[in-house]
């Protein structure tokens, strides 16, 4: 199955990559020591996971605890560890990964709970091919030269609204393969060779959430002028290139 985000509809079977930010004040700042991680699934207090009543009662029944010695720091007070949620451990419902972490050493272990969830299956049946497009959004248009930002990207499907089509293109946007590309269009010292003006080149973008996803990029080295702009999505056999779009580095 595939490698998602909480935020990009995994389904059963699917390699979830669970993230933890902290933060002092206005810094990223590393914790002291993560414990570990309970993942807990919601069901009703009155009749278990396949729950027919018009207003449960939620209990949470711990599924399994990840040690700290399987969670990654990644970056500076950023850390993820991969939750494989194969069946039957794993089924169609809502969840909590709680994190167990102490501030600085001699604090008290303190713990924090974020929410995603497991989605039914999304089969769609059709006697055509998927041969519907994408449009693609981002902002900021305009960065000042030595910024540190991050990129939003929006993925819109071009479908008939209001139809089945159109929930199975959006779920297209949430969990394909995003990748994006920078080149230097003009500006006082561009290269000739257009792979000399190539910043970024067909990177991943890994921070997803459903329709939007995000770029981080340092503009400290940059030139400043006019940058082209471009994204490939990977889905269902087809590979969608965007048309290049630009942004001003001032």
């Amino acid at each position: 199955m595939a490698n998602k985000t909480r935020n990009q509809n995994p389904v059963v079977g699917d390699t979830i990559n669970l993230k933890l930010i902290s933060r002092n004040s206005n810094n990223l700042c590393d914790l002291f020591n993560i414990d570990h991680v309970d993942i807990l699934i919601e069901s009703c207090a009155t009749c278990g996971e396949e729950c027919k009543c018009e207003k449960k009662e939620i209990k949470e029944t711990l599924v399994e605890t990840i040690p700290g010695s399987s969670i990654e720091r990644c970056d500076v007070g950023t850390y993820n560890f991969d939750l494989v949620t194969s069946a039957p451990t794993y089924i169609i419902e809502n969840y909590h990964d709680v994190w167990y972490v102490t501030f600085k050493e001699g604090d008290v272990q303190t713990s924090y709970k974020q929410n995603f969830k497991i989605n039914p299956d999304l089969w769609v049946l059709s006697g055509t091919p998927v041969v519907y497009s994408f449009d693609f959004r981002f902002t900021p248009n305009r960065i000042r030269k030595g910024s540190k930002k991050w990129l939003i990207i929006q993925i819109i499907p071009n479908v008939p609204r209001a139809t089945d089509l159109q929930k199975y293109y959006e779920n297209i946007a949430i969990s394909a393969e995003l990748k994006i590309s920078i080149e230097q269009a003009c500006g006082p010292c561009v290269p000739k060779e257009s792979d000399l003006r190539l910043i970024v080149d067909e990177d991943p973008v890994t921070e997803r959430d459903k329709v939007f996803s995000y770029y981080k990029i340092d503009t400290t080295d940059w030139d400043c002028g006019i940058y082209n702009v471009w994204f490939e999505l990977d889905f269902a056999g087809n590979v969608e290139i965007s048309p290049k779009q630009q942004f001003q580095v001032f």
